[in-house]
């Protein structure tokens, strides 16, 4: 989306994209990158 780096979020099981404004969920320790699955900041 925005090819920006995206920061782990350890607790939350997140990686964050503050370009996007977006967090996308880390489940079953696989990133799932889908914009509709992402968590708005």
């Amino acid at each position: 989306m925005t090819r920006t780096r995206l920061v782990y979020d350890e607790d939350a099981q997140e990686l964050i994209s503050e370009e996007a404004g977006v967090a996308y969920p880390i489940k079953n320790g696989i990133p799932v990158m889908l914009i509709e699955e992402a968590r708005k900041l």
